[in-house]
């Protein structure tokens, strides 16, 4: 499955694109310096019901756009 698959079916399964769950996430608390995969990860598995993998594309997501910080870069 290719990367931008993975970013249909959760758009697809939630109704939401990886910019309405930054907003989401920001509402949440969870856009905040330090910010941990899993923090975010665990929020998409238990209010949207996505998958391991599906959550991981959104934190890689997130990271490539800079909303996140990306802990190997530090």
């Amino acid at each position: 499955m290719s990367f931008q698959a993975y970013i249909d079916n959760i758009k697809a399964k939630t109704g939401k694109s990886p910019d309405d769950l930054k907003k989401l996430a920001h509402k949440k608390g969870l856009i905040k310096p330090g910010v941990k995969a899993g923090e975010i990860v665990n929020w998409l598995k238990e209010d949207f019901d996505l998958g391991h993998g599906h959550s991981m594309a959104i934190w890689a997501v997130f990271k490539s756009k800079g909303w996140v910080e990306d802990p190997k870069k530090k």
